[in-house]
């Protein structure tokens, strides 16, 4: 298996209240209808001058049959520090695609998150659009999407408008680049408006570098940034994450 040319499984997700998945880094191109997936699980105890219990859980599944494409994300972090909660956040997101014509698609998704640390007890989201390939060389590929969704949003006890329903837009540009066997660029970019107040949008980029090591693994290094125009009370607008590891797929 060509472990690049495979879209490499990456959950990365935005660390920010935005809570926007890469779905582009998961996607997988195969050569024939086939499940295809990646499961992983990290914990770790470490005692220094507090005690720091962490834990992530990460796993996609996917399924192709040239004409339709179903893909299925899960993934829960969780970190915790003398008494006190870091990171506690987990997502869940669903997404169909159906091939209109070589370069066109439409696609729809669910998604169901939360993230305490942003001060969201829930948020759900709903959305289609057509998917547009901007390019047909495999090794240089472009993409376009254009889609339209509902949130529903439950912050905590923090904010005093706890509940939020709007409609926004959700446009992305993403590309992936394989100069090489053993080398992959992947990066895709948000921009998340509300159709009734555009100055309520949210921005959101995720670039991931990887290198093959042996086979069906790699060395991935991430870079996420994240802005939020009107996050809930107390958190700050913008947000980013630099992330390093192994990756194995099947």
């Amino acid at each position: 298996m060509r472990l690049i040319n495979c879209l490499l499984f990456l959950l990365v997700y935005s660390y920010s209240q935005a809570q926007v998945i890469n779905v582009e880094t998961l996607r997988k191109k195969t050569d024939s209808a086939k499940w295809t997936g990646s499961v992983s699980l990290d914990a770790s105890l470490i005692k220094n001058k507090n005690n720091i219990f962490k834990i992530a859980t990460k796993a996609d599944l996917q399924y192709n049959n040239k004409k339709e494409l179903w893909l299925f994300i899960n993934d829960l972090k969780f970190e915790k520090a003398a008494g006190e909660s870091f990171v506690n956040k987990g997502t869940q997101h669903l997404r169909y695609n159906y091939t209109i014509t070589e370069k066109i698609k439409m696609e729809g998704f669910a998604q169901a998150q939360y993230d305490a640390i942003s001060e969201i007890d829930f948020r759900g989201l709903i959305g289609a659009g057509p998917r547009f390939k901007l390019s047909t060389n495999d090794d240089y590929r472009f993409y376009l999407g254009t889609l339209i969704m509902y949130e529903y949003e439950k912050a905590s006890e923090i904010a005093t408008n706890r509940i939020n329903k709007d409609i926004r837009g959700s446009a992305y540009l993403s590309f992936s680049l394989y100069p090489t066997e053993t080398l992959g660029i992947i990066s895709t970019s948000y921009f998340q408006p509300r159709v009734d107040k555009l100055k309520d949008y949210r921005l959101s980029s995720t670039t991931s570098v990887l290198f093959k090591i042996w086979e069906d693994l790699a060395f991935k290094t991430t870079f996420i940034y994240n802005f939020d125009a009107y996050p809930v009370v107390t958190i700050p607008k913008s947000q980013y994450e630099l992330t390093n590891g192994l990756l194995y797929t099947f």
